[in-house]
């Protein structure tokens, strides 16, 4: 499991776009250091209204490219005016928002939350921010109002409220690059257009509508909802705009991180002290606040360029935001002068704060709360990273230790990365090493010698989170149904993971080797697995923090009375999993959200094959469980499957369905590929009469998908990579029988597999066996539901013969209600069956 969030580009979009909820009535000052750009940010964020410029508006309208804005009549009031820019208004009255989305992916998203794939809505009241002339824009519709005295009292404390959200990135307009000329395209460089309007609706109640020049999506819309006492920002729809589409335009990086040079003293249980030396190029020209993502528990003092303070900024996460949830805040780090594109700098951030979670048996969390250093992204850097430490804890890094001493009663160890990685991280505990070998790679497992003090609390009830948010019994395999189950009435003896850590590093360097005759050589120099506290794991570059969990032995998982499910994942499927994690997802990164599935069904399939060698069977059991529980209806009646396509990336986790990313991007991302992988084998290699598995010695790296698969991490090694990109290496390797309408493309596949959401279902209709001089022959009709009218599905057909073998006849591609086929038979067929070794995503 991957939990970091993607910043890059999308960064002003977090600024602005998920800080949703109302700040409170008095904002806290954010940190800095008090000079020109702290004051300014002060003045942004508590900003009240004009008593001069409130004004009765009539028949005006404000569209940005896809987005129109018209009001009718109401009453309007500007904000006053900071260093002679006015940014930002409130108004009263009837107006209405017209939005449509451009495809279906973003349609089918805005009708899940809003019942109408257009959004076309009447409001009464709205706030705007905006940092360009909108003002002005508006200034021939505006006429003086009766009474407006009573306007500002009635509204001014609202908008100063509201007006917090979006200071930090108002500062970043006043002091980056100048107001583009007229009629340059708005997604060019050196534009910066900000349209932020909080809406109360007639029918859809209170929400967001952004226009943002410097997001990678600059047209979103979103609303705030409360499930369970927990917050969420559902995002309805995001997408380009209309003149970024037709360019082809993707928004680059500000700034590209060279290297992160890190000097951190650890003090568990909580408290971590540091010094960051950053070296970035800068990308954008004339910038002078550039962002980074800090964890909120950790404060900045000083940030250094060449020996010189600079002002800095550190924006505390608003509540219910998606930094907040995340743990981070955002440091806008301010230059006194506009830093030329090409320019190299080296940022030296001093910072302390309680970090690190104490789960008690020796064991540490780091990075449950945020970002431990401060971050631009999934960029590929070097890291140079020193620790100190108590001398009685262990630590292990990413990179290489280049050496480790004691000083006192401290131990000081240092870490170089051994070739740009897209993040760098750490772990502490109580641990002791065992060692295994996977031919050069050394294979290093770090086991405390105890659990987390609340093991048996989260692991006796036999309960698993479903993705609805609420206590799901466990799934049966086969089925679906919950089944209780009876929980131990006593806690069981503590499990003891260092007596395991011998298995767990010699099972480790066997994935380690199957994975590198598959892929390629293993990225790093060493792989280290480090015992984490928890239910999830995360993959680091050359370092795997595994849950407690996948550290029990036999006995032990018996004792803790693991659901079926836990059973198949802690065995070592989430083991090979994170390993998997060093190609897909370290060595490669993904390009946007919409890509990050990609990165994890990878790691879950590369699994997958490993176990497909072992044993076969928990294959099955683990595709059919992502089947079922991608089918399963939560209390509203929706499936899972309604959260969305796995290109939504994060957006699929909403408050419909709070942990949809890890149904759908690991359940049908695994399936997806699956799909393509046995769809290109049947093509290039008939399956055997008697079924899908074969065994370890023929599961060939000559396979069309493998040879995709090395394809995919030569050309992208140290890169980010997108679905598009998977989708054309695999386009390259598709055999002439896998071709739909004979064209050798996977376009069917990407529009109605990948970006769509269906389970549809297929059976066989009208089946009719006769005789011809060249054998015997069936013909009939395919029969599909469940399906949207173009989605396309290559669905194999099987002849099974008096001896009971299962013959593979062909596919037929079921691109409409009911499709027609024939096939040539063996002379002793009794039956066709569809799919009976499940290559294809069905609903159960």
């Amino acid at each position: 499991m991957r939990s970091f969030a993607s910043f890059a580009v999308t960064l002003f979009c977090l600024i602005s776009a998920t800080a949703q909820l109302p700040p409170p009535a008095t904002p806290p000052e954010g940190g800095g250091t008090g000079g020109e750009a702290a004051a300014l940010y002060l003045r942004l964020r508590n900003v009240g209204l004009d008593p001069a410029a409130i004004y009765h508006i009539r028949e005006a309208t404000i569209d940005r490219e896809d987005l129109h804005v018209s009001i009718e009549d109401g009453t309007i009031g500007f904000l006053q005016a900071v260093d002679g820019h006015v940014t930002g208004a409130f108004f009263t009255g009837s107006a209405d928002v017209l939005l449509t989305p451009p495809n279906r992916v973003e349609r089918t998203s805005l009708s899940l939350f809003t019942g109408s794939a257009i959004l076309e809505e009447n409001f009464t009241s709205a706030f705007f921010r905006f940092n360009d002339d909108t003002a002005a824009e508006l200034k021939p519709f505006l006429r003086p109002a009766e009474d407006a005295q009573a306007f500002v009292n009635q509204w001014d404390s609202t908008v100063r409220n509201l007006s917090a959200a979006d200071a930090l990135r108002v500062v970043a307009t006043f002091l980056n690059t100048p107001q583009r000329p007229a009629g340059t395209p708005s997604y060019a460089r050196g534009t910066d257009h900000l349209l932020r309007m909080r809406v109360e609706g007639e029918h859809l109640g209170v929400f967001d509508i952004f226009f943002d020049s410097e997001a990678s999506e600059p047209i979103s819309v979103g609303g705030l909802a409360v499930k369970d006492g927990v917050p969420y920002f559902d995002l309805w729809t995001s997408f380009a705009t209309s003149s970024m589409r037709k360019a082809g335009v993707e928004l680059g990086e500000r700034a590209d991180v060279e290297k992160y040079r890190i000097q951190a003293t650890v003090t568990p249980p909580q408290r971590l002290s540091a010094t960051a030396e950053v070296t970035l190029t800068m990308r954008m020209p004339a910038q002078r606040v550039l962002f980074f993502q800090l964890s909120r528990f950790l404060k900045v003092t000083e940030v250094e360029e060449d020996g010189h303070p600079l002002d800095f900024l550190q924006n505390d996460a608003l509540e219910g935001s998606a930094l907040a949830r995340n743990g981070d805040d955002l440091i806008g780090v301010v230059f006194p002068h506009q830093v030329a594109e090409g320019t190299k700098l080296t940022l030296k951030f001093t910072y302390s704060g309680d970090v690190l979670g104490d789960a008690g048996g020796g064991l540490l969390y780091v990075g449950a709360r945020g970002d431990w250093y401060p971050s631009r992204g999934l960029q590929m850097s070097n890291f140079d990273l020193q620790f100190r430490y108590p001398e009685k804890w262990t630590l292990v890094a990413t990179g290489k230790q280049e050496g480790e001493e004691k000083q006192g009663d401290e131990r000081v160890s240092h870490w170089v990365s051994e070739r740009p990685m897209p993040l760098a991280g750490f772990n502490v505990g109580r641990y002791e090493r065992s060692t295994a070998k996977a031919g050069p790679v050394e294979v290093d497992v770090y086991a405390a010698p105890g659990v987390e003090a609340d093991f048996h609390r989260a692991a006796s009830p036999d309960m698993i989170p479903d993705p609805f948010g609420q206590p799901l019994a466990d799934m049966t395999i086969a089925g679906g149904n919950p089944v209780p189950r009876v929980v131990a009435p006593a806690p069981p003896p503590s499990p003891e993971p260092q007596r395991n850590a011998e298995r767990m590093a010699a099972s480790a360097a066997r994935g380690v080797q199957t994975y590198a005759k598959l892929f390629g050589p293993y990225p790093y120099g060493r792989l280290a697995l480090s015992q984490n506290p928890g239910h999830s794991s995360q993959g680091w570059p050359g370092l795997v923090f595994l849950s407690s969990y996948a550290f029990l032995s036999v006995p032990e998982r018996t004792i803790a009375r693991l659901s079926p499910w836990d059973e198949l994942v802690y065995r070592d499927f989430m083991q090979l999993h994170e390993t998997a994690h060093q190609w897909w997802g370290d060595l490669i990164v993904w390009r946007t959200y919409r890509d990050q599935w990609l990165l994890e069904a990878l790691a879950n399939y590369s699994a997958l094959m490993v176990l497909e060698q072992q044993r076969p069977g928990d294959v099955h059991q683990i595709l059919q469980h992502y089947r079922v529980e991608l089918a399963t209806k939560g209390p509203s009646g929706e499936s899972i499957a309604d959260a969305g396509p796995v290109t939504l990336g994060g957006r699929l986790n909403s408050s419909h369905f709070p942990r949809g990313f890890d149904a759908v991007s690991y359940g049908r991302g695994t399936w997806l590929l699956h799909m393509i992988r046995m769809l290109m084998r049947d093509a290039s290699e008939p399956p055997r009469p008697s079924g899908r598995v074969r065994n370890a010695a023929e599961v060939s790296s000559e396979e069309p998908f493998l040879r995709g698969l090395r394809q995919l991490r030569e050309r992208f090694e140290g890169r980010a990579v997108s679905t598009r990109d998977f989708v054309q290496i695999m386009t390259e390797q598709l055999p002439p029988g896998a071709r739909y309408e004979g064209k050798k493309s996977l376009e069917w596949f990407l529009d109605g597999w990948i970006n769509g959401n269906a389970l549809p279902s297929f059976a066989l209709d009208d089946v009719k066996f006769s005789r011809k001089s060249s054998g015997r022959i069936v013909s009939g009709t395919m029969v599909e539901s469940d399906a949207p009218p173009d989605l396309v599905t290559p669905v194999p057909v099987y002849a099974v013969t008096a001896s009971g073998r299962n013959v593979y006849l062909g596919r037929v591609w079921a691109d409409s209600e009911k499709t027609a086929f024939h096939f040539p038979v063996p002379a002793d067929t009794r039956k066709l069956v569809v799919d009976p070794f499940q290559t294809i995503l069905t609903h159960p």
